[in-house]
């Protein structure tokens, strides 16, 4: 194929996901609400009415038939991407049953073990971590630990985040957008075709799901995107794996960075981390006044300027150096403005919930 026609092919494949995302998620909406899989405010929720959950089904679904599709059109790694897939479908499949009847954190925390522990097995530990121009960190005997604490707390940290209408549908459509763009940059269009109907997915989803929500994303669709994101790139070809996870860890940032903050603040004050909560940095700048779409938008250009900032390097190698300073001032800059909103939102005199300042 010449550049164009595999332009048009990509095109057209990422056009598909986006439409069949958003078709069945609509369709989702009744089915869910007629079975009775709804999500019912309470004391801790950030809505004020019922609406029906499982939405993440739409990703799922076309994650893992894209996938499926992508498999068949090159061959050569079939086997691994049938196990990455029935992996993160285990995961899907404990979360969809948590969505309809709570599922014990141990039974549900061991399927995420397991699933992590599939994926390692068919793409191998990630040895060593791209720094950028600082070079390259080797992990050595910590390999396969980081690796597994990488999936498994990529997984739940986005199922912690979301809490609002819209901030995963954008946040997996920007990550996703990065992975793709990689490798199509970095010519692994295995990679590619999984990653961009990833992408796709996740913003057909967004059409019944940004603010105001229509339907949520459900257990079923965060932790699926979270292991997702966190898997596809170590099934990067060749040794491009180290290249691919920091980019994938810059663009998550926000995400990574307010859940540990927030675990940490919540450790500190002895709080139980198992308990649900509203405490998370886009849960106060909800309860303070801002509006979902607001927050959810901020979220989303953050992680997006963040996989601009980490791709360029692939683009041109000669950007390694400035773009190694850029992230790392905008990781300082964007950690200071995301504290400094919530603390100037909590302090405006109309700022609700006290309960949970500072």
């Amino acid at each position: 194929m010449t550049f164009w026609h595999l332009m048009a092919f990509w095109g057209l494949w990422y056009v598909a996901a986006v439409v069949a995302a958003a078709t069945i998620t609509f369709q989702l909406i009744g089915w869910a609400r007629s079975r009775g899989v709804i999500d019912r405010p309470n004391a801790r929720s950030s809505h004020d009415r019922i609406t029906p959950r499982g939405g993440g089904l739409a990703i799922v679904a076309v994650t893992a038939c894209a996938a499926g599709v992508a498999a068949v059109l090159y061959p050569e790694s079939w086997q691994m991407t049938m196990v990455v897939i029935a992996s993160a479908l285990a995961i899907a499949w404990i979360s969809w049953l948590d969505d309809i009847q709570p599922v014990r954190n141990r039974i549900r925390f061991s399927v995420h073990l397991a699933a992590a522990t599939a994926a390692i097995v068919a793409l191998g530990p990630l040895r060593e971590v791209g720094m950028g121009s600082l070079g390259r960190v080797e992990l050595a005997v910590a390999a396969w630990p980081i690796t597994l604490l990488w999936i498994v707390g990529m997984t739940n940290a986005f199922n912690f985040m979301d809490g609002i209408d819209g901030i995963a549908g954008i946040t997996a459509a920007a990550a996703g957008g990065a992975i793709a763009a990689a490798a199509a940059i970095l010519g692994m269009p295995l990679l590619l075709g999984i990653s961009l109907a990833f992408a796709g997915s996740a913003l057909g989803f967004l059409t019944c799901n940004w603010p105001p929500a229509r339907i949520f994303m459900g257990d079923v669709g965060s932790a699926f995107c979270g292991f997702m994101i966190a898997v596809l790139p170590l099934a990067a070809a060749g040794d491009e794996a180290p290249r691919l996870v920091p980019i994938v860890a810059l663009t998550m940032w926000p995400f990574i960075f307010d859940s540990a903050y927030t675990l940490v603040r919540r450790l500190l004050k002895r709080e139980n981390i198992f308990t649900a909560h509203r405490s998370h940095l886009y849960q106060r700048l909800v309860i303070a006044g801002w509006s979902h779409r607001a927050v959810s938008t901020l979220y989303g250009a953050l992680s997006a300027m963040a996989a601009a900032v980490a791709i360029a390097p692939l683009l041109d190698p000669a950007l390694q150096q400035t773009a190694t300073t850029v992230a790392a001032a905008m990781l300082l800059v964007g950690i200071a403005l995301l504290l400094a909103l919530v603390s100037f939102a909590e302090r405006k005199p109309e700022a609700q919930a006290p309960g949970i300042r500072a």
